[in-house]
């Protein structure tokens, strides 16, 4: 599958609504669109999703390897790949949009905010181009999408100024209705509050489908990764309005290990029968009533301390402490597994990537070994004297600044957001 990478010349330059724009010009060109992004994200992939109507993968070498990036990439199947970027073009201390378009081999239309500049659109991706020599990115920028730019003299403004080395490849126009609202944590997920059909449509109509064709490359292809046997486990997945922060290759490496079972707290359904749970992050503060009384948390303390093993990211980790208090002051009692109360706050406590070493064998790694991730959270949890930790912190904020993995039974609660390709899934299947 062929690729381009778009890349943003710095966070909040419209890198989503030109990503889809992109993805909707192509599917009209008749071809099989995927998308993915680069960076650690669940919430820009679900506007992909809504889109293209596959799954957008997570692109990441910090998260994956660069061996890892190409695996989840090959994943998809279509005809060509729209790689959304993070942030800026080189921003990120351990992984940058340029990274992955070095692992992958992609090269790289620049988002440039275009809404007040004409010959400065193309002096801007000229700098991004030549700093790619001074940053040592091993990448190749291509051209540019102007965004929020008008048609008319205009565009022909920006068009004549670009040298040849850099390539028109449409706009994107400033109209309001090319916005996502946005909340803590990102924007809405894309069934909350897709981008309107026609304003989308509008867009597309300025975009140069072909330009993107004839540009996009095919990656390398990734070495194997060992395959590991299908156990005979079952393992319940969370989903719905709680538990949304799930990467779709997770989902797909679990069951190439083992049988999966969906299962929604906040629907009211329960737990079913399984080996072990996995509960993703997502959003159990905005639903904290109806996940409080579901008959899923007593269930989960139930079997929990009956030696069950569970799993808790971020979210999920929330819903297994004693309580949950949002931002509003309201208290809702939780699974009460780990010896813990969450609380909510109004700015974000943490936003890094995360290497973690397991102080003693835990559910997702052996003693001494480390396991990297990404953490991204509004709250704070007030943890009991003897509570035990499964992780020191090496980079990033955990629990503490300094622990991070609330250990209690055969239950694994963290602030750290994992991928497949880590294998930290792998050993969770394996203690199954």
């Amino acid at each position: 599958m062929k690729g381009v990478v778009l890349g943003g010349t710095a966070s909040g330059v419209g890198k989503t609504v030109a990503t889809l724009a992109v993805c909707r010009a192509l599917a009209d060109a008749g071809r099989n669109v995927r998308a993915a992004k680069a960076g650690p994200d669940f919430v820009d992939p679900s506007h992909h999703a809504a889109v293209t109507g596959h799954p957008s993968r997570t692109l990441d070498p910090w998260l994956e390897g660069d061996d890892g990036v190409r695996r989840t990439y090959y994943r998809g199947d279509g005809d060509v790949c729209v790689v959304e970027g993070v942030m800026g073009l080189y921003d990120g201390a351990v992984s940058s949009t340029a990274d992955v378009a070095a692992a992958l081999g992609l090269p790289v239309v620049l988002v440039v905010d275009a809404s007040a500049g004409m010959e400065s659109v193309a002096a801007t991706a000229l700098g991004f181009r030549e700093y790619a020599s001074e940053a040592d990115a091993d990448i190749d920028a291509v051209g540019v999408i102007a965004q929020r730019a008008h048609g008319g003299r205009h565009e022909a403004g920006i068009r004549a100024a670009l040298p040849d080395e850099l390539d028109y490849f449409g706009r994107v126009p400033p109209l309001d209705s090319l916005s996502v609202p946005e909340r803590h944590l990102g924007l809405h997920m894309g069934d909350e509050a897709p981008l309107d059909d026609g304003a989308l449509d509008a867009a597309a109509e300025h975009v140069r489908a072909e330009r993107f064709l004839d540009v996009a490359r095919e990656p390398p292809r990734p070495a194997s990764a060992a395959s590991g046997a299908h156990r005979d486990a079952r393992v319940a997945v969370a989903s719905g309005a709680a538990f949304r922060f799930c990467y779709p290759t997770v989902r797909e490496r679990l069951r190439e290990r083992a049988d999966v079972v969906s299962f929604a707290p906040t629907a009211g359904d329960d737990v079913p029968d399984c080996d072990g749970v996995y509960l993703p992050g997502g959003y159990p503060e905005r639903h904290a009533d109806a996940l409080a009384a579901s008959p899923a948390l007593e269930t989960i303390r139930e079997r929990a301390s009956r030696g069950l093993p569970v799993l808790g990211e971020c979210g999920g980790m929330m819903a297994l402490c004693e309580t949950l208090t949002t931002t509003d002051g309201e208290t809702h009692g939780m699974a009460g597994v780990l010896p813990a109360d969450a609380r909510m706050c109004e700015r974000y406590r943490a936003l890094d990537h995360v290497e973690l070493r397991a102080r003693r064998d835990a559910l997702i790694a052996n003693a001494g070994e480390r396991v990297r991730g990404h953490e991204f959270h509004y709250s704070t949890l007030d943890v009991a004297g003897d509570a035990r930790f499964a992780f020191d912190v090496e980079r990033g904020t955990g629990i503490d600044d300094e622990r991070d993995g609330l250990s209690e039974h055969r239950t694994l609660g963290t602030y750290c957001h994992v991928h497949a390709e880590s294998g930290a899934f792998d050993a969770f299947i394996d203690e199954l």
